[in-house]
């Protein structure tokens, strides 16, 4: 290891300037991982050693220049990370392990795709990852941490933290892909006949129910439109009790309203011809290639309401907007049906009891090649022209 380079802990993400954060990541960036929506996540209490989210995030310096960073979690549970670990669980508890606290790095609360190490370009990314990863086990270890799990990774980075030793598990998301359309009409007849129908059927309804779609960008968005989210996003958790996931506070959204990133924030606003009196709202970010779908909520139960502001509106605006991808968030019950195909996605594991590690390592063998199997299965049912996936 070059002697010069050193390994930082920060306890919050205030630790380390957004100008020293944001110098790693440059422009072109996931919004999820900038500087201010993290802190944003971390001020408003939305994460934190209350809640089982302690941050610990990494630093490397040459000498006093930042070089990289990993924005990493200490969890004594295992909610609002969207890969579900319950068989890690089990195992650790049959072998007579704690599980918890686990080491996490993703973008908390949101399963989305590009976590990864960053590193400035001058720098080797694969020497660095295995530098950081080092610092990683050597925390693990002196902290009798069981785990570190890396959740959504770029799919570039994923060679870099295989190459480290790290054992790679495969799930499933969903994801629209433009193919060129001009339009929503053009973007239709990739449907077979019947489910053309369907779709256009669940459109009307919402002009049926007299409603409108207002789409709202950062400079429609003030303080009022950001706790109206909070309040339907809160009203649509306690629909599910224990169950609604309610994760982010009221602060949280209206930070956004002086965060940096508040240019990236498109709502989805469904009204009676008012959009200052929403009957639902749905909050996505975008960057220049990519749109995700995040949070939502209604105070009137309509028919199809969900569809046309969470999949079908903002498969309009990505289309009339040049966007490449829409990721539409968590679960896919309903999304194959409206045209989102599943695609795999990786996260990737560390263990430090060979035990745990050599009874995983068989188990992901099984049950990578069956997800495979299945995100093909899931494309078949997609009413357009299939899509297959080669078994790893």
């Amino acid at each position: 290891m070059n002697s010069e380079i050193k390994a930082q802990w920060h306890k919050s993400i205030q630790e380390i300037t957004k100008q020293n954060w944001q110098s790693i990541l440059g422009n072109e960036t996931i919004p999820f991982f900038h500087w201010d929506w993290l802190n944003t996540l971390e001020t408003s209490e939305s994460i934190s050693s209350k809640y089982g989210w302690q941050p610990i995030h990494l630093t490397l310096w040459d000498k006093k220049k930042i070089i990289a960073f990993a924005p990493l979690y200490l969890k004594n549970h295992s909610f609002g990370e969207f890969i579900f670990d319950h068989p890690f669980v089990e195992l650790a508890n049959h072998l007579g392990l704690n599980y918890y606290p686990k080491l996490i790095g993703m973008t908390p609360l949101s399963p989305v795709e590009g976590y990864q190490f960053f590193i400035s370009q001058e720098y080797c990314k694969r020497q660095i990852t295995k530098i950081m990863m080092n610092y990683i086990d050597e925390f693990a270890l002196k902290n009798g941490i069981l785990s570190c799990n890396f959740l959504y990774v770029d799919e570039q980075w994923k060679q870099y933290g295989e190459s480290a030793n790290c054992l790679c598990w495969i799930n499933k998301q969903s994801l629209w892909s433009s193919k060129g359309e001009e339009n929503f009409d053009d973007y239709l007849q990739r449907f077979n006949a019947n489910q053309r129908r369907n779709i256009k059927r669940e459109r009307q309804s919402i002009q049926k129910a007299g409603l409108n779609i207002s789409i709202l960008n950062f400079d429609q968005i003030d303080l009022e439109i950001l706790e109206m989210m909070y309040y339907l996003y809160s009203s649509h958790c306690k629909k599910w009790g224990y169950w609604g996931s309610k994760y982010l506070t009221k602060d949280f959204f209206i930070n956004l309203f002086n965060c940096e990133i508040k240019d990236q924030i498109v709502l989805f606003n469904a009204n009676r011809g008012n959009i200052k009196e929403p009957i639902a709202m749905s909050i996505c970010l975008a960057n220049n290639n990519m749109l995700w779908g995040r949070y939502w909520g209604s105070n009137e139960d309509i028919k199809n309401l969900h569809f046309n502001l969470c999949y079908y509106s903002p498969i309009s605006w990505s289309i009339k907007n040049g966007i490449n991808q829409f990721d539409p968030g968590a679960g896919g019950q309903h999304k194959a049906r409206r045209g989102f195909e599943a695609k795999p996605c990786f996260s990737l594991h560390r263990w430090y009891e060979k035990r745990m590690e050599s009874y995983i390592k068989e188990w992901l063998k099984k049950v990578n090649d069956l997800t495979i199997q299945q995100i093909n299965a899931s494309n078949n049912e997609v009413p357009f022209k299939k899509k297959q996936i080669d078994l790893l």
